[in-house]
């Protein structure tokens, strides 16, 4: 027998609780029962419009209650949601909506025209299955609220097994295509009961989600509440604030949020008399997730919330949460990413060759568990090469201690987590080496106050040619997501640039003497 499926428990959590707030945003607010019947009408709109178990419905919205409807109704309908990153070009939306093969686009009004510039290429998607979450601020969408209004409130009546795909999520790649991640609902319902245990939710908690719900860590730490019986604050952040962030905290007393180590900075950062403006009392555990976090940043956080129980987490969106640092060992294992979580087979970490490297040495770290993926989408050789065997790795290189402990060394193909979102140097130095002026260029990520690493490009410019760090950020605008456009610009002369005997520029020494430069 398996668990209950996400959407079966809706309907479950709609009888037990006829009164209790299941989601609230900034404008609405859903009871249990209200969600049950609205995603019950809007998994039979969809059918409605000729959507069967499988298929694809891109989602470009920022956070709010409708999109967490969206993805309990195709629960409940069998599709498969593809949320899009809203920081992302028109050029990356359309590979993601295309590499999909969506049939239907749920899109908030904010961004109808953005979709609407590459409408003409989405040929997969028919005319009247374009959506929109709000008043349609362009011709040719049908407003969110009449499909709702067109779908019965009984249970669509989909049978949907736990091995059937809920989420295709698209996660950047090293070769600058982002890569479409499968996760099964028989994977999220693993993180759901397995997190429980971890963190110790109850159903009288209250999570606020930060992170746009097109991130893993927003769908994990969101419908684990719907699941269990528990409510959630949707925040409708568009940038980061962290006052009203506080506001929210005080005014809605939440009891559990996870924030990466950038939003804790600029919390901290926030002068004492501000701080002291709210009261935080009612958050019962935080979590610190998605990027590593500075020592220094995590006694902050503890100072900050004396009465909080701290976690940290490792995971990703292909695994899910591999290993925790619990609340009593953050200070006897500062810097430490904890060990395997409840439901995590024995983490491996490997050399080059497969062999588990000694206790102490540094190797790759490879899991695996029931969180795990299913495999990225289209990519079976992408898929064999994260795998050996049942074991997955991120990419990540790491140390064990004799107790067990893990701590990330660096990342294997030099990636960069800036504010939460993943940069890879690749697909900037692609865009840089179009400047006439490049001669050559290698991109890395050094440390940054508030965004945990900063995008930092190294340019060797031809000969004879000039060029300015700010003519070289305008330069990359166009062309590169803001989070992965450099935030900072360094000239070099070309024998300063670092590379092997066969002329491979090494990232590794680039850091190395940049790193203290920019701490």
């Amino acid at each position: 027998m398996d668990w209950l499926s996400i959407g079966e428990s809706l309907n479950v959590n709609a009888r037990k609780y006829p009164e209790k707030v299941a989601l609230k945003d900034a404008r609405c607010t859903r009871t249990f029962p209200e969600l049950e019947e609205r995603t019950n009408k809007l998994a039979n709109g969809l059918i409605g419009l000729g959507l069967e178990k499988g298929d694809k419905v891109a989602v470009l919205s920022n956070n709010c209650v409708e999109f967490m409807e969206i993805y309990l109704a195709a629960a409940k309908a069998g599709l498969v949601i593809v949320p899009i990153n809203f920081r992302l070009t028109g050029s990356d939306m359309l590979y993601i909506i295309d590499n999909s093969e969506a049939r239907a686009a749920i899109v908030l009004e904010t961004y109808c025209e953005t979709i609407d510039s590459i409408r003409p290429d989405l040929h997969r998607i028919a005319s009247d299955r374009y959506i929109c979450i709000g008043a349609p601020t362009a011709e040719g969408y049908r407003p969110y609220e009449d499909l709702l209004e067109a779908g019965s409130p009984e249970s669509p009546g989909v049978k949907v097994a736990p091995a059937d795909t809920w989420v295709l999520m698209y996660t950047s790649g090293t070769t600058g295509r982002p890569k479409g991640v499968i996760r099964s609902h028989r994977s999220y319902i693993a993180f759901f009961l397995i997190n429980q245990v971890e963190f110790g939710y109850r159903d009288d908690d209250y999570g606020m989600i930060n992170m746009p719900l097109s991130h893993v860590n927003s769908t994990f730490y969101s419908f684990v509440f719907t699941y269990l019986g528990a409510g959630v604050y949707v925040h409708r952040e568009f940038n980061f604030d962290p006052k009203e962030l506080l506001g929210l905290i005080h005014k809605e007393r939440i009891t559990f949020t996870s924030l990466i180590p950038t939003h804790y900075a600029l919390i901290l950062d926030l002068p004492e008399e501000v701080k002291k403006r709210y009261d935080v009392s009612s958050i019962r555990s935080l979590l610190c997730s998605s990027a590593p976090v500075r020592k220094q940043t995590k006694l902050d956080i503890m100072a900050f919330f004396p009465d909080v129980r701290l976690f940290e987490a490792y995971g990703s969106t292909e695994a899910g949460t591999v290993t925790v640092l619990k609340p009593e060992e953050q200070l006897t294992h500062l810097g430490s990413i904890g060990r395997e979580c409840a439901g995590t087979d024995r983490i491996k970490v490997l050399d080059e060759e497969g062999n588990e490297v000694p206790v102490g040495e540094v190797g790759e770290l490879y899991s695996r568990g029931p969180m795990m993926f299913d495999g990225y989408y289209k990519m079976p050789e992408k898929t064999a090469q994260a795998f050996r065997g049942e074991w997955f790795s991120a990419g990540d290189m790491v140390r064990r201690d004799g107790d067990g402990y893990y701590t990330i060394v660096d990342r294997k193909d030099n990636m960069i987590i800036t504010g939460g979102e993943h940069a890879y140097p690749s697909e900037v130095e692609e865009v840089i080496s179009r400047h006439p002026s490049v001669f050559d260029v290698a991109v890395i990520g050094v440390p940054h106050h508030v965004w945990g690493e900063a995008v930092m490009a190294v340019v060797i410019l031809k000969e004879g040619a000039s060029c300015t760090a700010e003519e070289m950020k305008a330069f990359c605008a166009g062309s590169l997501a803001g989070f992965k456009k450099p935030k900072i610009v360094e000239f070099i002369p070309a024998d300063e640039m670092p590379r092997t005997a066969t002329g491979k520029i090494l990232h590794r020494k680039l850091r190395e003497r940049f790193r203290g430069e920019h701490k």
